[in-house]
């Protein structure tokens, strides 16, 4: 798998704007689009070795390498993107855009509306994943790409990765989705009801329309840690906390906390410093509405529009995206007779496994891109 020390080094995240009006699936027009991104590795002269990376909910442009040599962290996905990694960077064109309705650079909520001067807030029109798809092919356009070699990603990196297959089938030549779905299911959806009534229940929510200096921090750190509570699992609880109690409190103090609750606080506050409050409601919603049959008869008449080989994996302790959820995608693709692989991944860090334990699957991945590669 080489060396794991390897990285791409010094990254910069780019910024292309388009004077188009985008069509949105509600109807609505969104433009002029501006859209972040960053590239690892080189494009080929056959132009053939694109890769595209999906990134999740709160995810960016910045997924390999650092901006600044004194960066603390790397990009969110540093351990699968670089020279000798899984994808290989001597050997790969790696692309990942940030998705539009984000906050980190392509159109989204934060953004200034030209026909009004100020930020759209909640005039920001309702997006879906497909939209998200849309807007990343107009980069792909951008960069001189016919084909890519995969989208991949995982959770809505994974929705992304399926729209391509099923929206863009000739500008594809396999797909990896990793912890996705079909549709979110109705338990999600239960999720994400409560993270945003913590928002509207903040006062400082102003109906979207608060300063970005008083953002609703207290609705958006709750928010965040229901949503942190999904993509665990009970394992994976007990493994990192157990029934700890906080060194700091006294067991018999009435706000004392156990060291979760410490810790989801913690996660909360964090998260409110780099991620917009409407940025997050907006994704939430493009996930609840997500469904790869929206616009088609149903399941199977979408999915037939699918004709790449895919390669797909669930984790055993992802209750927030359950294996279920990804096989029953899998099967009616086995019943239409396409190129179609599934593992499903013993891991017990819930729906986080795809970010924590990826040497459980990576060597499929790099077999998977290879054989892709070869038959080119």
């Amino acid at each position: 798998m080489g060396d794991m020390n390897h990285s791409v080094g010094l990254s910069r995240t780019e910024l292309v704007e388009f004077d188009i009006e985008l069509q949105l699936e509600s109807g609505r027009l969104l433009g002029p689009l501006r859209l972040a991104y960053e590239t690892y590795g080189k494009l080929n002269d056959r132009r053939d070795n694109a890769i595209l990376v999906a990134h999740a909910w709160t995810g960016d442009a910045h997924a390999a390498g650092r901006h600044h040599p004194e960066d603390r962290k790397p990009g969110w996905w540093d351990d699968m993107i670089g020279p000798g990694k899984v994808l290989d960077t001597e050997q790969f064109y790696v692309i990942c855009s940030n998705v539009i309705g984000s906050c980190f650079g392509s159109t989204g909520p934060t953004s200034i509306n030209p026909r009004t001067g100020k930020a759209y807030n909640l005039t920001f029109p309702v997006v879906m994943v497909r939209d998200m798809v849309r807007a990343q092919q107009m980069l792909i356009d951008h960069l001189g790409i016919d084909r890519l070699l995969s989208v991949i990603g995982g959770s809505m990196g994974a929705m992304q990765a399926l729209e391509w297959g099923v929206h863009y089938p000739q500008r594809v030549r396999s797909i990896v989705p990793i912890a996705g779905c079909g549709c979110s299911s109705p338990m999600a959806i239960a999720l994400n009801a409560l993270a945003r009534q913590s928002i509207y229940n903040d006062p400082m929510w102003r109906k979207g329309n608060y300063r970005t200096e008083h953002p609703p921090a207290d609705g958006l750190a709750l928010a965040r840690a229901v949503g942190h509570i999904s993509f665990l699992s009970d394992a994976s609880m007990q493994l990192k906390f157990g029934r700890r109690f906080s060194v700091r409190d006294g067991q018999f103090d009435f706000f004392g906390k156990f060291e979760v609750e410490r810790y989801l606080e913690y996660n909360g506050r964090n998260f409110v410093d780099r991620f917009d409050t409407n940025s997050f409601l907006y994704l939430a919603k493009a996930l609840d509405l997500y469904d790869v049959a929206w616009g088609f008869y149903g399941l199977e008449d979408a999915l037939s529009n699918l004709k790449c080989p895919s390669l797909w994996f669930a984790f055993t302790s992802d209750w927030l995206y359950p294996p279920y959820l990804t096989e029953e995608v899998v099967a009616v693709l086995q019943d239409l007779g396409r190129p179609v692989s599934y593992h499903l991944i013993e891991s017990d860090y819930g729906h986080d496994s795809f970010l924590v334990e990826p040497e459980k699957f990576t060597p499929k991945v790099i077999e998977f891109l290879g054989r892709i590669s070869r038959a080119s």
